[in-house]
């Protein structure tokens, strides 16, 4: 992490905006926005935390006006104290706060402007879908301005080893666990496309996690076609999936793949939304090992 970053007029770290770039500039609180800066530093700093004259020095301002706005973030749970040193470390304040979050900017409301874009580029009915206990469930859809329409309910579990979604899901799992999900019932047959022995399905999550995102070639309806990308949260834990779904006379070989890298970047949108990383970032970084427990 750079710590040459000089005095900010703005808190440019906390709010995503260039110095001098924010709308109404001149009702920004100069307090507020360094100690938002303070808990970004932190955030993105080393797990040993960051020391006051480090922060003094990001920040460009003295070691007593740092160790004061560190204190004061302390003191309300956002950052904690470690020894010795001292250095500051994340509070558990932001635990509860990211929670809350979460829970007030549900998937469908997120996804729903996104969807529209992709229903508007694509011609196709766009769905978001939840991950629920490795399923795709869908909580949000977007007709295309076509007239072919497609019954598929909010609300419910969908199949998740014969959808796109499900696939995309199933393969930000660990192979055990994707194991477990279909030991009881097995890998039940929809059409005759659809894949019904786990180990086939294994081979082909790894085909998904390499080009990021599935395909359903006819394997939950005869006749229709569905490509889906996984998101994630900040936690790196798979949220959900986009997906997108037509007739299969529709779309040849090479549309489904151009699909495939329009809902990948559609997915990474949702992801960033959530607080995630970007998929060939998660990808490279932590998934290799999820996948093997």
């Amino acid at each position: 992490m750079k710590s040459n970053l000089g005095k900010r007029q703005l808190s440019g770290a906390a709010s995503g905006h260039a110095d001098g770039a924010w709308p109404g500039r001149r009702y920004l609180v100069q307090s507020v926005g360094r100690a938002l800066d303070i808990i970004t530093f932190v955030a993105d700093g080393p797990p040993e935390g960051l020391s006051v004259a480090e922060l003094s020095k990001m920040l460009g301002v003295s070691k007593s006006s740092a160790l004061a706005t560190a204190r004061t973030l302390v003191a309300h749970g956002y950052l904690r104290v470690i020894e010795p040193g001292p250095r500051y470390r994340l509070g558990m304040s932001l635990i509860r706060l990211g929670d809350l979050t979460a829970r007030q900017f549900p998937i469908a409301e997120i996804s729903n402007p996104i969807l529209r874009e992709i229903a508007a580029e694509t011609g196709l009915t766009a769905r978001a879908a939840v991950a629920d206990d490795g399923f795709p469930l869908f909580a949000d859809r977007v007709d295309g301005p076509g007239t072919v329409r497609f019954h598929t309910p909010l609300g419910r579990r969908e199949p998740a080893h014969a959808t796109a979604a499900g696939k995309a899901i199933l393969s930000a799992m660990a192979e055990d666990k994707v194991r477990a999900m279909f030991e009881t019932d097995g890998l039940p047959a929809h059409t005759r496309h659809t894949i019904t022995d786990v180990e086939m399905l294994l081979e082909q999550l790894a085909v998904i996690r390499s080009r990021g995102f599935a395909v359903d070639d006819e394997e939950d309806v005869q006749g229709v076609a569905c490509v889906g990308a996984a998101f994630f949260s900040h936690g790196g834990a798979c949220a959900g999936a986009l997906s997108v779904t037509g007739l299969k006379v529709d779309l040849p070989t090479w549309k489904i793949e151009a699909l495939g890298v329009t809902m990948r970047k559609h997915a990474d949108r949702v992801s960033v939304l959530l607080g995630g990383r970007p998929y060939s970032e998660f990808f490279l970084a932590d998934f290799a090992g999820t996948t093997r427990g």
